[in-house]
């Protein structure tokens, strides 16, 4: 297992649609292997493939209280979505130090495989629900400070730039 870097926003590859993957085979374990030990390294609660300069559709989510119950979704599709939806405050490995509110379905279904291949269907409310529609935006290359104002957007955009300005010198 090995640590990945995150690419942070505004960096381009994060725009790129994740493609589906064609099979579940000693790569990809290998990949959602150091994609959990990223994600937890990081202190998150998801991670999609496509912060990791891999694009294709895999995610990994943990957001149990003991970090001890990873949830592996490739090729994820939603099945549906609740009629109801709220704000919620959410950041993100990509964006570090950053968080805002974003509107978002209360309950989806989402269909995937898991690191076996097999199909799943998973049901999902609150912070889960939250977590796995976040992570589904990645693979369409769309970051979640894109659902806000172009000045917040913006203003984001500096702050992120400036810090890696910083970190390189």
């Amino acid at each position: 297992m090995a640590l990945l870097p995150i690419l942070c926003f505004p960096d381009p590859k994060l725009h790129t649609v994740a493609k589906p993957v064609l099979e579940v085979d000693e790569r990809i374990r290998a990949l959602i292997a150091d994609m959990l030990q990223t994600m937890y390294d990081a202190k998150g609660i998801g991670l999609a493939a496509t912060q990791v300069d891999v694009h294709e559709r895999l995610i990994v989510i943990d957001v149990s209280e003991e970090r001890d119950d990873p949830l592996v979704l490739i090729n994820p599709q939603m099945v549906w979505t609740s009629d109801e939806t709220h704000l919620n405050e959410e950041g993100c490995l990509s964006v570090p130090g950053i968080y805002d509110g974003v509107e978002r379905f209360d309950a989806v279904t989402v269909s995937a495989l898991n690191s076996e291949g097999k199909s799943l269907v998973i049901e999902a409310e609150d912070l889960l629900s939250v977590c796995i529609q976040h992570e589904m935006d990645h693979l369409m290359g769309k970051v979640f400070v894109e659902y806000l104002s172009p000045l917040k957007r913006d203003r984001i955009k500096k702050k992120m730039l400036k810090a890696l300005r910083e970190e390189q010198r």
